[in-house]
């Protein structure tokens, strides 16, 4: 599903990332631990597509991203690849399902079908009395489901998720832990998480530390 080469990423003459490589396999829940700063969320953005100024391969899906000009970066993301982060980044004006439903209608599918699959997304996900709520008549936890959702729909191949329980408390970290590997047995996406969630790191599929910008 993932393979990097080399990847190299540098700041201001920092280095970063010093010749990362990974491979992540179809269906494969991967955890990515390290301290601050040792380059968890660069590595993230750049396998996620986000971040196109480094040395080296990423190959998602066997696409090139390198190979990928802007137009054909934009439309590889919103076709194969869902994010989750912190924040869960909701637009204040829309409700649930709007807000979950975005992507699909970017990515100018059917808005009849697009509805259709976020509504069974956000009933799996336990919010089908609340699919017509905005964010702020939603707890924290239900904001980020719903960001979960909107991650989802349009099937994407990888799910990349940057410390996506860092803003829940214990028993909404808890349950987005297991809402992924449900996830993954329904809908069979691969998870790459980065977290300084213990838990979390320890239950994925496999845990990869980084230090000082190389994984060990």
């Amino acid at each position: 599903m993932i393979k990097a080469n080399n990847i190299v990423k540098s700041f201001q003459h920092i280095d970063v990332l010093k010749g990362v490589n990974l491979e992540v396999t179809k269906g494969e829940i991967i955890s990515l631990v390290g301290s601050s700063g040792a380059g968890k969320s660069t590595l993230l953005q750049i396998l996620g597509t986000l971040d196109s100024s480094y040395q080296g391969n990423v190959i998602i899906n066997g696409f090139n991203i390198a190979k990928l000009n802007q137009k054909e970066m934009a439309d590889f993301r919103n076709k194969y690849i869902g994010f989750i982060f912190q924040f869960h980044h909701l637009l204040p004006e829309f409700t649930a399902i709007e807000n979950t439903c975005i992507p699909g209608l970017i990515a100018k599918r059917q808005k009849k079908e697009v509805e259709e699959y976020a509504n069974e997304l956000l009933s799996f996900l336990g919010l089908e009395k609340r699919i017509n709520h905005k964010p702020n008549q939603l707890s924290g936890g239900e904001q980020q489901r719903v960001a979960i959702a909107r991650s989802l729909i349009n099937r994407p191949s990888v799910v990349f998720a940057d410390e996506p329980s860092g803003n829940l408390d214990s028993n909404n970290s808890d349950e987005l832990h297991k809402l992924f590997f449900s996830l993954r047995e329904k809908f069979d996406q691969t998870f790459f998480i980065a977290t300084h969630n213990k838990e979390l790191a320890q239950i994925a599929d496999r845990k990869l530390t980084i230090k000082d910008g190389i994984l060990l």
